[in-house]
């Protein structure tokens, strides 16, 4: 089951590799077009810190922090005793959003973001991004809404 989970990791990679690779041969930085007009626009940016571009120029404590984040992942998705589906696909998009961050930190020393929301002052994103926050809202949701149903349910067996 955890190959499953691998895939949707993959697919998040490729997506998201994939759409910066489009941004990075068609766009200049700074260029925006609307996608969705009043709502999504693409704005190529370069972002060498991590969220809201905080921390930048500091490569060598993203890549660390990555590395220790994907270890983490792997081995909640690989432990049979964190075994729920909602969990699972949890991780394996947060997975999927740092191995796509983390490849543009490696090979390019920034992240490509491209998503910005036209009807809402907010932050440029990328797909990586959008993984890692749903990713992060289903293990909260595991956690906050599963979690103790589950434990509660193996000590009455």
């Amino acid at each position: 089951m955890q190959f499953l989970y691998l895939i949707i990791s993959l697919l998040v990679v490729l997506a998201d590799q994939g759409l910066k690779l489009f941004i990075l041969n068609n766009y200049k930085v700074g260029e925006v077009h609307q996608v969705i007009p009043g709502i999504l626009s693409f704005n190529y940016l370069q972002n060498n810190g991590a969220a809201w571009n905080i921390l930048p120029g500091q490569m060598w404590l993203f890549y660390i922090i990555s590395i220790i984040s994907i270890l983490v992942c792997l081995y909640f998705l690989f432990n049979k005793k964190y075994k729920n589906a909602l969990f699972d696909v949890g991780l394996a998009l947060i997975l999927g959003g740092i191995v796509g961050n983390f490849f543009d930190r490696i090979h390019l020393k920034y992240v490509v973001d491209m998503f910005q929301l036209d009807f809402v002052r907010f932050n440029i994103f990328n797909i990586a991004d959008s993984a890692i926050t749903i990713g992060v809202i289903l293990v909260f949701a595991y956690l906050v809404f599963f979690d103790e149903k589950e434990e509660s349910n193996d000590k009455n067996l």
